[in-house]
């Protein structure tokens, strides 16, 4: 498992229903059934993801996040999670909107943009940056809004979500202290973690 993933499902409530938005080969749906009992299913939109996840018995179906939740009723998961697609959607607002409307909570982890390394290669060669989270060229990625940890606050504080907890963290895992702040973790965190409920609900 990646650490995104380790660290989603540690967020999740044991026997919780949950629709993961952008599964891959449904490695997180997988681990939430065997480890916390979960209801747990997903849409992928890459269909050798899909058949490699239902080859496995998992209950993935084809499909994306920016036509295919709109489907769902309210409220009908207990989290929906967004597992490195953020950056990937058509329309991430109105994808954030529909994850708290068909859920209670929303789980949403994406590569940070602001990240020194990628600031550093911008500013010396003058190029967009490659680095083991963002891999491919800018002719042929398909992160078309690409964001920083604070774009992300930001979002959320116009939506007006409730940021039940965050963190920012390196590729391997490291949450030192000084992620605590903001501007740091902008800087250092390679990907952040965001649990989020609308304003209306109280989290529990």
């Amino acid at each position: 498992m990646r650490v995104d993933q380790r660290l989603i499902a540690e967020m999740i409530a044991p026997r919780a229903r949950v629709l993961d938005v952008g599964c891959g080969d449904g490695t997180l749906i997988d681990y939430l059934f065997r480890t916390r009992a979960c209801d747990a299913r997903g849409i992928e939109i890459d269909m050798q993801n899909v058949t490699q996840a239902v080859a496995h018995g998992l209950p993935v179906m084809h499909g994306d996040a920016d036509h295919d939740l709109a489907n769902y009723p309210d409220d009908v998961f207990d989290y929906v999670v967004l597992q490195r697609t953020l950056q990937a959607v058509e329309r991430p607002r109105e994808v954030l909107r529909q994850m708290l409307r068909i859920g209670r909570h929303a789980i949403v982890s994406f590569p940070n943009f602001g990240h020194w390394r990628l600031r550093l290669q911008l500013l010396l060669t003058g190029r967009m940056p490659m680095t083991a989270v963002w891999n491919t060229p800018w002719y042929s990625t398909l992160n078309i809004h690409p964001c920083t940890i604070r774009d992300f606050l930001m979002l959320c504080e116009e939506e007006g979500y409730v940021i039940q907890k965050w963190l920012a963290v390196d590729e391997d895992g490291d949450r030192a202290p000084w992620r605590r702040s903001i501007r740091l973790a902008n800087l250092f965190g390679e990907q952040a973690l965001f649990l989020l409920s609308r304003t209306d609900r109280n989290g529990s």
